[in-house]
């Protein structure tokens, strides 16, 4: 019998910069690829959200029809199977006499305990994880990950100032293994268009990558990043990042090479900049393990909100008091995308003015954004409460400037119809709460 290797899919859904597929490519022996969907995702949480919403689903659909077709060129086949990830994966190491079990390695803990549970149970299969997800190895960092700096100024100083290498990206596989079986668990079926701007897999994010970087777009990217509206206006990489159809070192070569043949300014290193974050908040979130999802995160003590329902919902659906926040909130839900600023206003004012707790905003985002990182999306949410990595104890914006600054016209505001008739108290009092002083 041919030795047999089960590559997990999660969150690297594409065949250039993929280590794993590089390494297998000559493979004497079968290959089956799987990825699995969890029923987990569809199940509403503590935080009254699930973590799949429906333009995030049908966008990672996408992801895996593209990646579907691809390997299918190669002769491989991938299989999408419904079901608890460690019942799945265990069922076929067993039923294909599998001996070894290779994945990238996930900084979100729920996701390691997964894998730490099929390990448990198959202690004779070899497990292999790489780490294909970040811009570096922790290897190549020039500290210990138990000395990660503890915010992200201190991070990019020394990552910066040290000769800390960057791998180049690998190149698309063009040859990979047989499968172990040929016919699919589970078929993709066509996915509807999505109602926003974006396209899910692979030769969706090649494209983009190539139509931005063979733009000046890279060039006013720093002066245009924080504008509310408008597709070109920044990167939108992080769409193809989260699920892995494009790899950060992939972005990272790409803006380097712009810079050779356009030059380099603050907004192409900007670029740059940014996915230092995304680096950042990657391995922060290693280091954090349970505590990213926290109340009083990395903090002594909790932040002073509470959980008012009514809020909540009025919050989540846009019928707050603040039209900026409203129309913000309106194009989340209708198209599963806003934009980092948007992201800012629309946290801040969850925490601040609505003073509710951080996490059931955390969740919403999660549940609806198709660019959803576990790393970015709570770390971030944390550094608003002031529960996070921000040496300033939190972010308030302040809606009224933010509309002044980033709306004056209203046009936003306008477009997604933020300028809705609500009340300017959000807080009902009916006949069954308890009586209270005039």
């Amino acid at each position: 019998m041919k030795k047999r290797v089960l590559y997990w899919l999660r969150n690297d859904l594409r065949l250039v910069d993929n280590e794993i597929l590089s390494e297998l490519a000559d493979f004497d022996g079968e290959l089956d690829l799987v990825f699995v969907i969890e029923p987990r995702w569809f199940r509403q949480t503590n935080y009254q959200s699930k973590s799949f919403g429906t333009h995030k689903f049908n966008f990672l659909r996408k992801s895996l029809a593209a990646f579907a077709q691809a390997v299918e060129k190669l002769g491989q086949t991938l299989h999408v199977i419904t079901g608890e990830p460690e019942q799945v994966i265990s069922q076929r190491l067993q039923k294909y006499e599998i001996e070894t079990l290779v994945c990238t390695e996930q900084v979100g803990v729920y996701e390691q305990k997964q894998l730490n549970k099929i390990k448990a149970l198959y202690p004779h299969v070899t497990v292999k994880t790489y780490q294909q997800d970040t811009l570096f190895k922790a290897s190549d960092l020039p500290f210990q990950l138990d000395n990660l700096p503890k915010n992200f100024t201190a991070f990019r100083k020394k990552v910066e100032a040290e000769p800390t290498f960057i791998a180049a990206p690998l190149p698309a596989v063009s040859l990979l293994p047989h499968p172990v079986q040929l016919c699919p668990e589970q078929a993709i079926d066509d996915v509807p268009a999505h109602s926003g701007s974006f396209k899910g897999g692979l030769i969706a994010a090649q494209q983009h990558c190539n139509a931005y970087f063979s733009s000046k777009a890279p060039s006013s990217y720093k002066e245009t990043r924080n504008e509310l509206d408008g597709f070109s206006n920044s990167t939108k990489f992080s769409v193809w990042l989260a699920g892995g159809t494009i790899s950060a070192k992939q972005l990272y070569r790409e803006v380097e090479v712009y810079e050779l043949k356009n030059g380099a300014n603050e907004s192409s290193y900007w670029i740059k900049f940014e996915l230092l974050w995304r680096e950042y908040f990657k391995w922060h979130a290693v280091q954090a393990g349970a505590k990213l999802f926290h109340f009083k995160g990395q903090k002594q003590s909790a932040p002073l909100t509470t959980f008012n329902s009514q809020r909540f919902e009025a919050w989540c659906q846009g019928r707050t008091p603040f039209a900026l926040v409203n129309a913000i909130m309106h194009e989340l839900n209708a198209t599963g995308y806003i934009s980092n600023r948007s992201r800012q206003i629309a946290a801040s004012c969850l925490v601040n003015e609505l003073e509710l707790d951080w996490r059931y905003g955390a969740a919403y985002f999660e549940q609806q954004l198709i660019d959803y990182d576990v790393a970015a999306n709570w770390g971030n949410w944390q550094y608003i409460a002031g529960v996070g990595v921000d040496p300033r104890g939190g972010r308030h914006f302040h809606i009224n400037k933010q509309t002044a600054l980033y709306d004056p016209l209203a046009r936003f505001i306008r477009k997604w119809q933020g300028d809705v008739t609500v009340s300017e108290l959000i807080d009902v009092v009916d006949a069954a709460d308890w009586p209270i002083a005039t």
